[in-house]
């Protein structure tokens, strides 16, 4: 099999999605960081999404997140070091710490759920209410089995 003569040529579902993610991503981090919250401009935006309105146990957000305990911590301390989460005795080990979000961060995150809706009402209007509609259930669907 003789590779392809474009490298850039490469069209598939894999590809198309993780470009989507990706374009997504930027967009919304961009948004975030001209609200105000620069730190969507770095690395330590990318442990948010794992946490949860309710918080998470450290040792889980690890686990969620595909990072090193040491990466996590990292991260952490930049986001405790913003005023945007804390971390507090987990409810059911007092051993364990449970990151949870700060008034600040809880902002944030009301923040970032307007803004969110406001990409998605970008999207509605490149491709349309219905296409949109499908999309996000056959996205669903797609990950149903993975969560």
């Amino acid at each position: 099999m003789t590779p392809p003569e474009d490298p850039a040529a490469p069209d598939h579902i894999g590809l198309n999605l993780v470009r989507a993610a990706e374009a997504w991503e930027k967009d919304f981090n961009a948004r975030m960081v001209a609200a105000g919250h620069t730190v969507f401009a770095d690395a330590r935006s990318r442990v948010i999404r794992y946490i949860g309105w309710a918080g998470i146990d450290q040792a889980r957000l690890a686990g969620l997140s595909g990072m090193t305990k040491q990466a996590v911590n990292v991260h952490l301390d930049g986001l405790e070091a913003a005023g945007l989460v804390a971390r507090v005795a987990s409810p059911s080990d007092a051993r364990q710490k449970r990151v949870v979000f700060t008034e600040a961060g809880l902002a944030m995150l009301a923040d970032a759920d307007r803004i969110k809706g406001e990409v998605e009402a970008d999207y509605v209007r490149r491709i349309g209410s219905k296409p949109f509609a499908d999309l996000r259930n056959a996205l669903r669907a797609l990950v149903a089995d993975h969560q």
